[in-house]
Order: structure tokens, then C-alpha cells, then sequence
């Protein structure tokens, strides 16, 4: 029962300090290549992130489904992603960005 005890808090412990952890945010820059509102997602060629992810193009869950009307296809953005996590964050529309 003791050694029990001991794993559990054990567990527990690591439970908490993983929680705890904040992931680390990056600034993500991409093109709209597409809007998919019904999967509240959009497809983006989205520029290499250092320490994140390379270039590629993919789709991304929004955290606000209202940009979904807002964005269009050739439109340039830029995110908050964090580690671990595939979605975008506090989309904008890069307005001098050339199309």
C-alpha cells in the first residue's frame, strides 16, 4: 500500500508540473489558400516557424470562427500558435501585404 502511495503521488506530481507549463508562443505568417467555414478552418501556406514547424501547407482550426468571414483566399495573415497546438490564434489580416 505504501510503495502505492508513493507512485501515486509520484504521478500526480508530474501530472501537475506538466499542467502547469504554459506552451510557448510563436508568431505564424501564411497565405489563405482557403476558407472552410463548415470545419471553422482554414487552409494556409504558411511560412517556416523556428522551432515550430518548416513551411508547408496545411489546414488549421481558427479559435474565433468569425474571421471565417472575414478572410479570403490570397489574403497574407499572421497567428499566434503554440507548441503542440494546431490551431491559429488571434488571426489578423496583414493589410499591406502585397496579394
Amino acid at each position: 500500500m505504501k510503495r502505492m502511495m508513493t507512485v501515486f503521488a509520484a504521478v500526480l506530481l508530474l501530472a501537475m508540473v506538466c499542467l502547469g507549463q504554459s506552451k510557448k508562443p510563436y508568431t505564424f505568417h501564411g497565405k489563405v489558400e482557403a476558407v472552410k467555414e463548415s470545419s471553422q478552418s482554414l487552409t494556409i501556406n504558411g511560412e517556416s516557424v523556428p522551432g515550430w514547424m518548416e513551411a508547408m501547407t496545411m489546414d488549421y482550426k481558427v479559435d474565433d470562427p468569425a474571421i471565417l468571414k472575414k478572410v479570403k483566399v490570397g489574403d497574407q495573415i499572421t497567428a499566434t500558435v503554440y507548441a503542440g497546438d494546431y490551431s491559429l490564434h488571434k488571426v489578423q489580416i496583414d493589410s499591406k501585404a502585397k496579394k
